[in-house]
């Protein structure tokens, strides 16, 4: 059994992380770190580790003399990044299904499971979860170059999944699809696959693209 050991940084990154993702710290909000530092109780050093690490993910921005902002939502980073996900994610996920193990199955089944309950619960980590599934139907099947891309598209995709959910009931469409989706990944059909993905990405683009545009 491994054993995860978090560092300082590990920790301030995933609580501000989590405070983007939800909104907590909305868009355009400067990151003040003399007060988020005395709030965790954590020196700047690795406070400035978890900040450039959200740099990375697309979820700051940082600027001469003004330290880090919280990237805005943007219809055309939406746009590019779900385009970008159509060329990929459906091709990786149906040549995936014909490579996978048992194994595999049991860990996308699992993975659905905390991504269902999450959204069941209203928690704030079913951004993450939802992330973790898709890729346990496409990394274990491709090669590393494929799903660190598909995985970095899934990172920027992170807070327009939020957007996405919002309104009521676009959970459990979401919870539908993705059932279905892997349903089909299971029975190793990869036309299905292939179709099943590319629809759930569309539709998720077309809710992002209303929600954006109120």
């Amino acid at each position: 059994m491994s054993i995860v050991v978090r560092t300082i940084s590990d920790q301030a990154y995933e609580l501000m992380r989590e405070r983007i993702l939800t909104g907590s710290l909305p868009g355009g909000s400067p990151v003040r770190q003399d007060a988020i530092a005395g709030e965790l109780g954590v020196s700047k050093i690795p406070l400035r580790e978890a900040l450039s690490r959200l740099e990375q993910d697309g979820l700051l921005s940082s600027f001469p003399n003004r330290g880090f902002v919280v990237r805005s939502l943007s219809a055309g980073e939406a746009e590019e990044v779900y385009q970008l996900r159509l060329k990929i994610e459906p091709d990786a996920a149906a040549d995936a299904c014909l490579k996978v193990s048992e194994a595999d199955h049991v860990a996308a089944r699992e993975a659905l499971t905390m991504l269902e309950r999450e959204l069941e619960r209203g928690g704030g980590d079913h951004m993450f979860l939802n992330r973790a599934f898709h890729m346990a139907i496409i990394r274990p099947g491709v090669g590393l170059v494929t799903s660190q891309i598909v995985e970095r598209l899934n990172v920027l995709a992170e807070r327009y999944v939020r957007v996405h959910l919002e309104p009521v009931g676009r959970d459990l469409r979401a919870n539908a699809e993705h059932r279905e989706l892997l349903n089909a990944w299971i029975a190793r059909d990869p036309d299905l696959v292939r179709t099943l993905l590319s629809d759930h990405i569309r539709a998720t683009l077309h809710d992002v693209r209303e929600q954006l545009a109120v």
